[in-house]
């Protein structure tokens, strides 16, 4: 059976939720949105590509910082309504210069960084 983007469950924006794992450690790097040609143009280049709601333009990660992602295997979810994207990860993930956009944690009312930025 071929796969169709069409057939996710898009939010109203037409988005849907992705979450990148590192495929080797397991990971999870960061959330992001795709839209049904960012999902069509990561399966086709094997580039993970997401859908910037602030610049309203895809987003091929690691195109400016080249801490790019390569797609190793492309989930869905029961509901068809996220991603999961298993990735290999080369440099940090997150913006931040961090490993993963997960760095900060709330634990007893305060937050505590866990991770400081890659330098």
């Amino acid at each position: 059976m071929s796969f169709d983007p069409a057939t996710l469950k898009y939010n109203d924006s037409g988005l849907i939720p992705a979450i990148a794992q590192d495929a080797t450690s397991g990971d999870v790097l960061m959330m992001a949105w795709m839209n049904a040609e960012a999902v069509a143009a990561t399966l086709k280049t094997r580039r993970v590509t997401y859908w910037s709601r602030s610049r309203q333009a895809f987003w091929i990660k690691g195109e400016t910082s080249g801490h790019t992602q390569e797609l190793v295997d492309f989930r869905l979810d029961c509901d068809r309504d996220c991603l999961l994207v298993l990735v290999n990860q080369f440099g940090p993930a997150c913006h931040t210069g961090r490993p993963n956009c997960f760095y900060t944690a709330v634990r007893d009312d305060d937050e505590i960084e866990l991770t400081s930025p890659v330098t």
